[in-house]
């Protein structure tokens, strides 16, 4: 039976062997050497043979096979309308830690959108609890070899993770995850930590337990609860304090130790939050394991820092105009940022920065990340501050792709509001320096 949903092609990349075969925007694909395509995956996989035979229906309603001599892996060319090749899988869980139940009413529908997609997992690094998976699914990911999978644990142990995800099938899904490391499927994992829920011993116990899946699960990181002001109705959650920090690191740094030896992975990783929270130091670039978990917040502030070192060592005799400028960042990085900002104006004399630390009054001050902030926040307290001949703003602030605030602010309007041209700025500490130092 024809897929209902056919897979349309938006465009062709120039030169392609698509473009040499004449398939063009709002032909369909229909089948590759004989195959119906479910999504993406299967479109990857069958394609990456030498021969291959493609079954394309015209925008005119006529259906052409297309007989196709290339190199192996090579790319046709073909970008669909829908990357996935078709639809998400939203997620069914009701986790009592979800961030997407603590936003207030009135945001943009994408934002409430909770996906737990495994495909999303490979291609963007989404997390997902494995609780969406069918059997077929983890024969899938080990078919065409998918890695790695990101996986978000939060515990091993069965009968509370059905209470935190409130899905009674949630302990059950753990043996998937046996599945894909008995397969050699690589995978990192992640561990959002609830005081007094999965926390102290029962955290343990998932070290303990999620150790046995190395080397073919990497890493697993442990990150704080965020909790918004807008938890009415939601599972009673506290945040961390000084001391729980603390005790949280401890016991990360003990399995760092113990494992580190026997696999050359220190496996076990703390978000940043919890150093901050703790007030200890950071810690050295080694002790990442190459950073396998820096879009959850693991060694981001690290890396910041030893890139910035090394770009300001390259600054050495470096002409630098008179300037006058200003830095917007989340109460969590402020105190980096401030020392950094120290740093270029000692070597720099003739630059002056100011740097602002936005309390979060829309989400409520317990979320202290850069990426959380809106534009409402920036502007109501940046009016009035002295801000320079420019603002520079953490481009984490803004929707993917576009120069939109979480709040659907957009950029252009808070520059009108502040009457002060805004510079985003990428991650990496080169790019804090240049764009600091207007390069």
């Amino acid at each position: 039976m024809e897929k209902q949903h056919p897979h349309l092609v938006e465009k062709v990349l120039s030169g392609s062997i698509a473009e040499e075969m004449g398939v063009g925007p709002g032909d369909a694909l229909l089948e590759i050497n004989g195959n119906k395509i479910e999504d993406i995956f299967d479109y990857q996989y069958y394609t990456q043979d030498e021969y291959i035979e493609l079954l394309v229906r015209k925008s005119s309603g006529e259906e052409w096979l297309l007989e196709i001599d290339k190199e192996y892996d090579e790319d046709l060319g073909i970008v669909f309308e829908n990357g996935l090749m078709d639809d998400y899988r939203s997620c069914h869980n009701k986790c009592i830690f979800c961030f997407i139940d603590q936003m207030p009413k009135g945001m943009r529908d994408t934002l409430y959108f909770k996906d737990d997609d495994s495909r999303l997992s490979f291609l963007q690094g989404n997390y997902v609890t494995l609780t969406n998976m069918t059997d077929a699914d983890i024969d899938r990911i080990i078919k065409y070899n998918l890695s790695p999978i990101n996986v978000s644990f939060q515990t091993t142990n069965p009968e509370l993770r059905c209470k935190m995800l409130n899905n009674r099938f949630a302990g059950q899904a753990l043996e998937k995850a046996w599945r894909l490391a008995r397969a050699g499927i690589t995978m990192n994992g992640q561990i959002v930590l609830c005081k007094g829920v999965n926390d102290g011993e029962e955290l343990e116990r998932s070290i303990l337990d999620l150790s046995a899946w190395l080397p073919n699960l990497e890493s697993v990181s442990v990150v704080p609860v965020g909790l918004s002001k807008y938890r009415e109705g939601l599972y009673p959650l506290e945040p961390f304090t000084k001391e729980d920090a603390k005790a949280v690191l401890a016991t990360i740094h003990k399995w760092q130790d113990r494992l580190y030896p026997e696999y050359g992975l220190h496996f076990i990783h703390a978000s940043d939050e919890w150093y901050i929270l703790a007030e200890e130091e950071l810690p050295e670039e080694a002790r990442y394991d190459g950073y396998l978990q820096l879009e959850n917040g693991v060694g981001m502030l690290r890396l910041l820092l030893d890139e910035f070192r090394e770009a300001m060592s390259d600054c050495a005799g470096r002409v630098v105009a008179a300037q006058e400028l200003s830095i917007a960042t989340g109460k969590l990085a402020y105190p980096y940022i401030m020392d950094m900002a120290g740093q270029i104006t000692e070597q720099f004399p003739q630059v002056r920065i100011y740097v602002y630390p936005i309390t979060n009054d829309f989400f409520g001050e317990m979320i202290t990340v850069s990426g959380l902030l809106t534009g409402q926040d920036i502007l109501k307290q940046l009016q009035g501050q002295c801000l320079g001949e420019r603002l520079l703003l953490p481009q984490n602030v803004l929707k993917s792709g576009e120069a939109v605030f979480l709040d659907d602010m957009t950029v252009s309007a808070l520059e009108k509001a502040l009457q002060v041209p805004i510079d985003i700025v990428k991650s990496s500490g080169q790019d804090f320096v240049d764009a600091v130092l207007h390069a």
